[in-house]
């Protein structure tokens, strides 16, 4: 995970080299070796197919995030942004590669990124276009060779309309049956895990290498544990919450403790009513996409199969995973838990230290809309994909009976 060099494609060593130093220790995490070791978490050092010594991002780009300033791995990340287009970026190490063979790798790289740039911008720092990236990536792969295809094979998502998602923390996978909040990703989750490889993996081969390697990635995932809430509690408080929990909670996100059980419950879009796009667009999860997943290398052994609803998940170390849905639309548990409190446009510090002990969550201000007001720090719940609607649960509690709700959660 940390060492691997399963993405080989990216920024020739030497460029990378000339602009970049040693990272923060903030940004460094132990175990790393070799050309890592002076990487910050979220790159790695690679040997592409020439031969080729490559820097690029790895998966704790997204799958690992600072938390009261310590990197926490496995906690998805919130704080990157992608409101512009990311292509842009490498054709800044033009003028810093003059060797044939990087300036091949570069070229190699560049061609991708600017294939996958415009689809992949989201309208809010911290969203996350993992869905729409990899549905551009197959669109640019033949299923049965993986080659590189410079024109897609496939029609891609719309550009304005890419599909926000909240990275879910790794440690809930011990738990899980299915991967993706749609309740996809099905069958051997560790080849579904390195389906990210899809940037740089250019042959079958390739990918049944980096395959054999991440089925150790799996089985070490299923070992994390969740962070424990560093805050004080209310033990009192805590003990009523279990009870108000057990009884209108549970049935979809499980019990915790000794004898703990998790349902892995599918929750209809009906029913649950959070926005809707994810489930019913256009990502990876798009009927054309799923044919091809199933026809390729990855499907061989694991199945996509998303549904029309969302999967309520196992709620261990909830307190650090805001903010909360599957699109990161409400910046609090106290407001997951009583919608009136939910704001319609908000912007945080991404300070990782700005944490409100009372609500569970980031501390936020109130905003004005994108309409009104353009900032890309802002999260509009107007936006297609964005809105803060549904799991209006907890509102038929009591006041005092979602406080007590609010406290327990902090235990999980």
């Amino acid at each position: 995970m940390i060492n691997g060099g399963y993405i080989t494609c990216g920024i020739p060593k030497t460029a990378y080299d000339q602009v970049f130093g040693n990272p923060p220790v903030a940004d460094k995490i132990d175990g790393r070796t070799g050309d890592n070791k002076n990487l910050p978490f979220y790159y790695s050092a690679a040997k592409s197919s020439e031969g080729v010594t490559v820097i690029s991002a790895n998966c704790l780009t997204c799958h690992a995030s600072h938390l009261d300033g310590e990197v926490v791995v496995g906690l998805g990340s919130t704080d990157h942004d992608f409101t512009v287009d990311q292509s842009q970026y490498v054709d800044y190490a033009t003028n810093l590669v003059s060797d044939p063979a990087e300036q091949a790798e570069l070229q190699r790289f560049s061609t991708r990124l600017h294939a996958i740039g415009p689809f992949t911008k989201t309208l809010t720092v911290g969203a996350n276009p993992a869905d729409n990236l990899t549905a551009v990536l197959m669109a640019h792969r033949d299923p049965q060779t993986l080659a590189w295809l410079d024109t897609p094979a496939l029609d891609v998502p719309p550009a304005d309309e890419v599909a926000p998602v909240d990275v879910p923390p790794w440690w809930r996978m011990a738990k899980k049956t299915t991967m993706f909040y749609g309740a996809a990703g099905r069958g051997d989750h560790a080849r579904i895990m390195m389906a990210a490889s899809l940037l740089c993996t250019d042959s079958v081969d390739e990918a049944k290498q980096i395959d054999a390697a991440f089925v150790d990635v799996r089985a070490w995932i299923e070992t994390l544990q969740a962070p424990k809430w560093p805050y004080a509690i209310d033990g009192d408080l805590a003990a009523k919450g279990q009870s108000v929990f057990e009884a209108t909670c549970a049935r979809c996100h499980g019990t915790y403790g000794d004898g703990g059980s998790y349902p892995n419950e599918l929750v209809p879009l009906d029913d649950v009513g959070t926005d809707a796009l994810l489930a019913t667009g256009s990502t990876q999860f798009a009927a054309p996409y799923v044919a091809w997943f199933a026809s390729s290398f990855w499907g061989a052994v694991s199945r996509l199969e998303p549904q029309q609803g969302y999967i309520a998940p196992p709620l261990d170390g909830i307190w650090a995973s805001a903010p909360y849905f599957h699109n990161g639309s409400v910046p609090t548990l106290d407001a997951v838990l009583d919608s009136t409190k939910r704001p319609a446009a908000w912007k945080r510090s991404f300070d990782s230290s700005d944490y409100d002990q009372t609500g569970g969550g980031w501390n936020f201000t109130v905003t004005p809309s994108h309409a009104e007001q353009p900032d890309p720090r802002v999260y509009d719940t107007a936006e297609p994909g964005y809105a803060n609607s549904g799991h209006v649960f907890g509102d038929g509690l009591s006041a005092t009976d979602r406080a007590a709700v609010l406290e327990y959660l902090k235990t999980l």
